[in-house]
Formats: C-alpha cells, structure tokens, sequence
C-alpha cells in the first residue's frame, strides 16, 4: 500500500429540509443504536468492506473487488430490521462480468450467541430475492417465470465479536425439527462466520490494511492487553501515512469508542483521537501507556457525574416550563422513562 486510497469525487445529494427531518426521524425509530456500533462505521464505509470481502472472506471470486463495486442498499431492506438487528448490512457487489452478488453481514457485539442467526438470514435472503424479482418484473413482466431467469447470488456472513466461542448452528436444517425424514424438503444452506478472536495479532498485522487495525482496536477489552499491544513501527507508520482522511476519521471514532469504554476523560479521548487524524497514530499507542489510569477514571466519573446533573437539570426546567408535573414525578422515580424524556427533548 503506497497510494492513499481514492475517495468518490462526486458529492452527495443535500436534502431539503422535509426530507431531513423525515429521514432523521427514521433513523431514531429503527436504528437508534447505530452510533454505538464501530461495526456499523467498518461495514458502512466501500473501502473496508472491500478490504473485508478482498482479504478476509478467502474466496477467489471476491479477491479483486473494489471500493467503487459496492453499493451501500441498506436502507432498501429497513423493513427487514428489527430492533435488536440494527447494525446489519446489505450490500450489491458487482463482480467482473456483470453479475450481481449481495452480501448481508450480521454483527454480533455480546458475548452471548444468538442461536437463531441462520433463521433471521434465511429470512433476509428471501426479502432481498423477492425484491430482486419485482425489481426485474418491472424491467420486462414475466422474466421470473422463464426458464432462464436466475436470482443473484447473496453471501451471507456473521462477524462475531463476542469473547465467548460461537456455538450456534452454521446451517438452517440444524434448526427445523424433521430429521432424515423431511431433509430432501427443508432449505439446506450454511453462512460464512468470521470470529475477530480468531485471529492472532500477527496474523492482523500481515494483512497491513486499515481494517486489520480497526479489529485489533475492537478487541481490546482492557487497558492491560491495550498496553500489551506491541504494533510494529513501519505498519502504524504505513498505515497513518497513506489512509485517506475519510479512513482515518473512522479510525478515530473507533478508537474514542474504545477509550471511553476504558472510561477515560473526554479531554483524553479528544487528544488521541486527535493524533490519529494528525497521521500521529504511533504517538497514540506510546503515550498511552504513560497514562495514570485510576486518576484518569476518577476524573472521568467527575465528569460524568457533573454532565449527568446538569443534563437533568435541564429536563426539570423543561418539564417546568411545559407544565408536565406528573411526567418530572415519573421521571424521578423511573429511570427508563426519563431516559425517554431525554430523547424526546433532545436533552
């Protein structure tokens, strides 16, 4: 890697104002976790999926996708989301040759298995196959029921970040209830699983892309394995040197993720998420391991304490302003109600 990667030269279209609010509206009620979610932000970007399907996926035919041959379509299977699945991704891949691969990536954080993966992929495959269908009925009505017609491809693969070991079944039939008996009739289909903790860091580091740091950060569950991290000169130099700017941000967004889950102070996290957008990320690795830590989490609760004061204050007066009595009440005394009350002022 000697070039800095190319970002897309064409802006984004800019939203009205009613196509803002609408959108931002949206986004609140069904995906309300997704800025907690790094995950989100690696499968979100082109040049880290690519790197992901390129680098790690271990398949010949995804060995010379790019950036600009992935379309982000997401938003086209909302429907298909529930609450607890907001972080997952769809994504339209074409490969050489014109053909068309989608590719859903489920990310699991918790350390517990989600035993009903295969299901709810199943269930995915299927949305995005009937909608491939109406999509080409609408070009040419009846192309689905002739002989030629094929559906496209999907990859289906979880992205498991849990600690804990992934034990849940890799094939759908595993779950239906028939044995040998009804076999040749149950859907027989498996999805590719990539554990982040079954890579050594070695094994990271020889990969020498933005990603392979991106894993190594949302490893880290503690500040002893972050001291630990011996990461060698030449890859945080490469790596800092030739990201593009857009790579970086996301770099320092996952990492200020990472530090404040170690309960670092804000001004903290601010001053090494800043030197990874300075290109300074091997200052950011050494100069924390000069950080008094208990005194840093000290402050860092201070400060908490101090913001979460202040933030109730500010409901109150709301609350008092808007004359809703029997809502402050309720809000003293329930915790998940005043955490609610919180997003409906924007508090």
């Amino acid at each position: 890697m000697t070039d800095k990667r190319q970002q897309s030269k064409t802006p984004p279209k800019k939203p009205n104002a009613s196509q803002k609010s609408t959108k931002k509206k949206s986004a609140h009620i069904s995906n309300s976790k997704i800025h907690d979610s790094s995950s989100k932000l690696i499968f979100g970007n082109a040049e880290l999926c690519s790197q992901f399907l390129r680098n790690y996926m271990d398949m010949p035919a995804l060995k010379n996708v790019r950036a600009q041959d992935i379309e982000d379509v997401t938003d086209r299977y909302i429907p298909m989301f529930t609450q607890e699945r907001n972080s997952d991704t769809v994504k339209r891949i074409n490969l050489p040759g014109k053909h068309t691969l989608f590719f859903i990536s489920l990310i699991e954080h918790k350390t517990k298995v989600d035993y009903n993966v295969s299901m709810q992929l199943l269930r995915y495959m299927v949305y995005i196959w009937e909608d491939y269908e109406h999509e080409m009925e609408k070009q040419k009505k009846g192309i689905s029921r002739t002989k030629g017609f094929r559906y496209p491809p999907i990859l289906p693969v979880v992205y498991y970040e849990g600690t804990g070991k992934w034990t849940a079944a890799y094939n759908i039939k595993d779950r239906i209830l028939s044995g040998k008996t009804f076999e040749p009739f149950t859907p027989d289909f498996s999805y590719k699983l990539l554990e982040l903790n079954s890579y050594s860091t070695q094994q990271l580091i020889g990969k020498k892309d933005e990603l392979s740091l991106l894993m190594l950060i949302n490893r880290l569950q503690d500040t002893t394995t972050f001291r630990k991290l011996n990461l060698p000169e030449d890859y945080i130099k490469n790596l800092s040197e030739n990201s593009t700017d857009e790579l970086l941000e996301i770099i320092a967004k996952v990492t200020a993720s990472m530090l404040r889950h170690l309960n670092l102070p804000e001004n903290e996290v601010e001053e090494f998420t800043g030197q990874v957008k300075e290109r300074k990320m091997a200052e950011l690795f050494e100069n924390f391991k000069d950080i008094d830590l208990p005194a840093a989490r000290k402050k860092a609760r201070e400060e908490g304490h101090a913001e979460g004061e202040a933030r109730f204050a500010k409901l109150t007066q709301t609350l008092l302003n808007a004359n809703r009595i029997d809502d402050l009440k309720k809000a003293l005394a329930d915790l998940k109600y005043r955490q609610e009350l919180y997003m409906q002022n924007n508090i």
